[in-house]
């Protein structure tokens, strides 16, 4: 791939109007899906630290599900949970109109989907691996949930929740085919860049060269990601 890219009109591809779309939409619905991974995947991966072994393997393969589907296939459980003709999506439909599928509140609800995992997994771990020796402490000191909670669990717990919400925003950036399917692949509204690198090789949207330097981007973003995270989790070990 780097021997393709024309490094000569590279600056000009990345800011092609079809591109920046492209990305712009891409960073703020993984922006936003991160939110929704840790609003959601927090209390999650607490859930499932602090459970029986038999509950906890049970919330804990629910969890991986999205890591082992085929995208295609994680689309249609969208589809088929939150379509205009689904389980939830009908009757939120016929009562006010509104549906998800193929909106930019779609694209997020895609990402946060197969992003959220990440953060669950990686949380639960470290939530397992400090115990709560330290939080029945403070509890026995009088110290609300809350306080311990703020003051004792989310301090042991950084290293993890910073590592986790980095996985989850770059696998939200790289989502591809369960937007496809549940979002569509609208320009400025559902075309995100892996998206708009798929839709260049069919003939529509952005050129193949914007489409080679949105791929160089994502692999760019993608090494940065890892090597930096590896980096801070070194250090913050040290």
């Amino acid at each position: 791939m780097l021997t393709r890219v024309h490094w000569s009109t590279l600056g000009e591809d990345l800011v092609a109007p079809s591109t920046v779309t492209a990305l712009w939409l891409s960073l703020l619905t993984a922006f936003c899906s991160t939110i929704a991974c840790l609003v959601l995947g927090f209390p999650l991966a607490l859930l499932i630290a602090r459970a029986s072994s038999r509950t906890a393997a049970v919330l804990r393969a629910a969890v991986m599900v999205p890591l082992v589907l085929p995208p295609m296939v994680g689309g249609l459980a969208l589809l088929s949970l939150l379509g205009r003709s689904g389980v939830i999506g009908k009757p939120v439909f016929e009562a006010t109109g509104f549906s998800l599928p193929y909106t930019t509140a779609g694209v997020v609800v895609a990402q946060t989907f197969v992003a959220m995992p990440f953060l669950v997994i990686t949380l639960e771990g470290v939530l397992r691996t400090s115990g709560q020796g330290h939080e029945r402490v403070a509890a026995s000191l009088g110290a609300s949930r809350w306080r311990v909670l703020t003051r004792v669990t989310l301090p042991l717990v950084t290293p993890g929740l910073v590592a986790g919400t980095v996985l989850a925003f770059a696998r939200a950036m790289g989502e591809f085919g369960a937007t496809a399917l549940f979002a569509g692949n609208s320009e400025g509204v559902t075309r995100t860049m892996p998206l708009a690198i798929y839709t260049a090789y069919n003939g529509v949207g952005v050129s193949q060269d914007s489409a080679l330097a949105l791929s160089l981007l994502l692999l760019v973003s993608a090494v940065v990601i890892v090597a930096g995270l590896r980096s801070w989790r070194e250090e913050a070990v040290r």
